[in-house]
């Protein structure tokens, strides 16, 4: 897509910025020092009861509420920066992730935020959210901000305002705004229908695992109650079991992280952390042999099913994956080994196809995070096809799991690419490297 912008018009003439990292820039643009386009604001709130704000990489400015910000609540904002709609708010220890923009909202913010105003006769508060929020600029503020941690790298209000701002006429900056919120409105609803569509081959692969091993595949076999709401009917020739008798149960422990012997060897050590696919082959972390026969883990063989059983992730979904290669474990996993007529990839999407049921059943709220209670999930119910049939119910879900997952890949890199154009629009019209038709001299011409 970044081939589009090839044939998109260029000003007549150029000339040397001055400015290494920023280039060549139209003949009619100026550099300015941030100190003589915005001035630091620095008002107070009185009583702490304006509008709470926050910055975000992705959405900018907005209502802390409206957010998914997991960060403490302060017992009061009196003495929080205020800022006014028109405002730059800067997240000074995260512009290097580009926390920072434009406010449209009269509100407060945090003491570790930075608030500038703009002189709105000669710029475009738009024009500069834009320009800002590229990656030129963005990669400055890494340069520009102090500190021994990246977590703790500040970008100061005077490393701030020396940075050179391109500037454009502002008539120019104004129809280079337009046109970018137009382009991007239209490439943000492409991509939010690419996400529903993910969504929905989701949803279907969700109900191909669910149906197939609830239902099986033969929609001709007899059927018959299962005595278990969420499961409901079942092929008669299926049997009812609970987990306690298909499956022994096995926890984990983690070895002494002051023991260095202990650390660094050749046993896959599983922790939550690494649960993010359906095999486990390889880890994170791993312990030695002393380690892991000096701590409460233990070796699990290989094929059996691994849980998550104490996460914050339980409020989603329950972890589950089925080890490739001998592991140990830590203390928020369980390892199930069948000990019944019952196979590791069967229960695996057992599990995954009914979710949501087994954690409104088995998953309860902790003193801090969420847990699988064992007893009830021990005493919760799997219906069980014959060997044969597991194999084969397991053999149709990889296979059609496999085109679905083809399918969302397609869309996910349709949704970059886009995501890629986007930037790399903004980035081009904001920087001169194009230059945007103005809808005045269009008309003239037509």
């Amino acid at each position: 897509m970044t081939e589009i912008l090839s044939v998109m018009p260029r000003y007549k003439a150029y000339k040397d910025s001055g400015v290494a990292w920023i280039g060549e820039i139209p003949k009619s643009w100026v550099l300015i020092r941030g100190s003589y386009i915005f001035k630091i604001i620095n008002k107070r709130s009185k009583n702490g009861n304006e509008a709470l704000l926050t910055v975000s990489e992705h959405h900018g400015v907005k209502l802390r509420a409206e957010s998914n910000v997991n960060m403490f609540m302060a017992e009061s904002y009196v003495g929080y920066k205020i800022c006014y709609p028109g405002d730059l708010v800067i997240n000074s220890l995260w512009a290097w992730s580009r926390g920072l923009g434009f406010s449209n909202i009269h509100g407060i913010v945090s003491t570790a935020y930075s608030v500038f105003r703009p002189d709105t006769f000669k710029y475009d508060k738009s024009f500069l959210n834009y320009l800002l929020r590229t990656k030129k600029y963005v990669d400055q503020y890494f340069i520009a901000s102090k500190g021994i941690w990246i977590s703790r790298l500040q970008l100061s209000d005077s490393a701030f305002l020396k940075i050179p701002i391109l500037s454009p006429p502002i008539s120019e900056q104004t129809t280079i705004a337009n046109f970018l919120d137009c382009k991007t409105a239209k490439i943000d609803q492409a991509v939010a229908i690419k996400e529903k569509q993910i969504q929905l081959l989701k949803e279907r692969k969700q109900i191909l695992i669910q149906t197939a091993v609830t239902k099986g595949l033969d929609p001709n076999v007899p059927m018959a109650d299962s005595g278990v709401e969420w499961i409901g009917q079942v092929p008669a020739h299926w049997t009812l079991k609970r987990l306690k008798f298909l499956f022994s149960s096995t926890g984990g422990g983690t070895p002494s992280k002051e023991r260095k012997d202990y650390w660094q060897g050749n046993i896959p050590w599983v922790s939550p952390k690494d649960m993010k696919s359906d095999h486990i082959t390889t880890t994170q972390d791993f312990v030695t042999e002393k380690g892991l026969r000096e701590s409460s883990s233990n070796l699990i063989e290989i094929g059996s099913v691994l849980l998550v059983c104490r996460s914050g992730i339980l409020q989603r979904k329950i972890p589950i994956a089925i080890n490739k290669v001998p592991v140990c474990l830590n203390q928020d996993m369980k390892a199930l080994t069948p000990i019944s007529k019952i196979l590791s990839e069967y229960f695996l999407y057992f599990v995954k196809g009914n979710n949501n049921f087994l954690r409104a059943e088995c998953v309860k709220q902790g003193a801090t995070v969420e847990s699988i209670e064992t007893e009830l999930f021990e005493n919760s119910f799997c219906v069980v096809p014959p060997l044969g049939e597991q194999k084969f119910i397991v053999s149709h879900i990889q296979t059609q799991s496999a085109k679905i997952d083809k399918a969302i890949d397609i869309q996910a890199q349709m949704i970059e690419k886009l995501k890629e154009y986007k930037a790399t629009l903004i980035n081009a019209a904001v920087t001169g490297k194009i230059k945007v038709p103005d809808p005045a001299e269009s008309k003239i011409v037509a």
